[in-house]
């Protein structure tokens, strides 16, 4: 197809595609998607390789949260019966990150739900930054607590964290359908804020709740000119309990259209499947690794994914090999400020091994939000999973019918690891 070709082109070029290009990736047919796989898949080898990063969720608080996110089982009168419970104690929170290190993840994400975090909240994440990257050398260290006031991100870099988390999630058009208690600004602020302190920033989106392609475009195009190093992808988990709870839009191939329209907008980030990978790829899960770089490894915030060592089994069948602590994740040329947003051609051919990370960046934002929850959100938010993530919802047109079953059985509560007295999946 000649618009793949051209995509490939615009890819290993860090050309931006037109909207018109981005929008027809979405609308490419069931017979075309083993060669829009293999088109994204050119792009994604040319600047990471082979490479799988790997990414581990500590949820520091779960649920009781005031912000009104309709993907979120952690949100305001969620009836989703999920873990709900208070700060976790830096020894807490780094003995469940241990048991993601052993699996093989180089990157912790600390998630906590609410609007953002107040100063004593930070000296307390601070904390425990601090003792996670005291027991564990090397290790990457990406923040999700909501919202910033001014310094937090300052003091959360001077704590040792490496990222900050804070996704988009959907179009600014419609981001008032989705959450009333604070803006689509306010997180386009609270990432700038990432970005000025030095933090490597991370901010992604949920598909799945009604959007139209017209809004997944949106969303990525304003993902890449907030140049952030890291994109996750979330793909909404209709939780049980709350307001999107029968948003079951999502197939297969519509989640893996959705994420190779990512990597041709953002050819150079680390784009990462986040929330509902399990529930809405399922056994197409492997054909995904072609056009991301990284995932998380083994459960989310709210709810389970699966093993993790069938996590690690999936990414050795299919090719594909566990990124090494001692790697960096990011091509060279976004260490010299050339980001998914420039349309510089990189000096080098981009890839794998060597590169600088980006900056202080060493990495790639948490992403892990899964779901982009509401900022911290921990729940649907980010990384929840249990809420949401891009990838893949179908239009919302009122002719087109829904596409997908719903697979409640693939939806399951978090019971163990951070919060609870059983061991991590990890």
């Amino acid at each position: 197809m000649d618009l793949l070709n051209t995509l490939v082109d615009k890819g290993l070029r860090r050309e931006l595609p037109t909207r018109e290009e981005a929008l027809a990736v979405l609308a490419t047919s069931d017979d075309d998607l083993l060669d829009v796989v293999a088109a994204a898949g050119k792009v994604r080898r040319h600047w990471f390789g082979r490479r799988v990063k790997l990414n581990y969720l500590v949820n520091l608080k779960s649920g009781l949260c005031p912000e009104d996110c309709s993907y979120c089982s952690q949100r305001l009168g969620s009836k989703a019966d999920i873990l709900k419970y208070t700060w976790l104690k830096p020894d807490q929170a780094s003995e469940a990150a241990a048991a993601g290190l052993a699996g093989g993840a180089k990157r912790v994400c600390l998630v906590a739900s609410g609007r953002g975090p107040t100063d004593r909240d930070v000296d307390r994440v601070s904390e425990t930054i601090r003792t996670i990257k005291e027991q564990n050398e090397g290790v990457e260290v990406c923040a999700c607590l909501g919202l910033l006031s001014d310094g937090q991100a300052e003091r959360l870099r001077a704590a040792g964290a490496d990222a900050y988390n804070h996704n988009l999630n959907t179009s600014e058009s419609t981001y008032g359908d989705i959450t009333t208690t604070h803006t689509y600004a306010d997180r386009v602020d609270t990432v700038h804020k990432a970005h000025a302190a030095g933090l490597s920033a991370c901010s992604g989106l949920i598909a799945g709740m009604g959007e139209s392609d017209e809004d997944l475009v949106d969303v990525v195009y304003s993902l890449r000119e907030l140049d952030p190093d890291s994109v996750p992808v979330n793909f909404l988990i209709p939780f049980e309990g709350t307001p999107l709870a029968k948003e079951w839009n999502l197939t297969p191939q519509r989640c893996l259209r959705i994420l190779a329209m990512v990597r041709f907008v953002c050819p150079d980030v680390e784009v990462r499947i986040a929330g509902g990978r399990e529930v809405h790829l399922r056994s197409m899960q492997p054909l995904a690794l072609h056009l991301a770089n990284s995932i998380f490894l083994g459960d989310y915030l709210t709810s389970e994914g699966q093993a993790g060592k069938a996590d690690l089994e999936m990414i050795a069948d299919a090719g594909f090999e566990v990124e090494g602590a001692d790697q960096v994740t990011l091509p060279q040329h976004r260490a010299a400020g050339g980001g998914c947003g420039s349309h510089a051609a990189a000096a080098d051919g981009g890839a794998p091994e060597g590169a600088a990370g980006c900056g202080s960046h060493e990495g790639a934002g948490c992403g892990s939000h899964e779901g982009a929850g509401c900022g911290s959100h921990g729940g649907g938010g980010c990384g929840s999973h249990g809420g949401g993530g891009v990838c893949g919802s179908v239009p919302a047109t009122a002719a087109e019918p829904k596409t997908n079953e719903p697979r409640t059985d693939l939806v399951a509560v978090r019971r163990r690891g951070a919060g609870t007295d059983l061991a991590p999946n990890a």
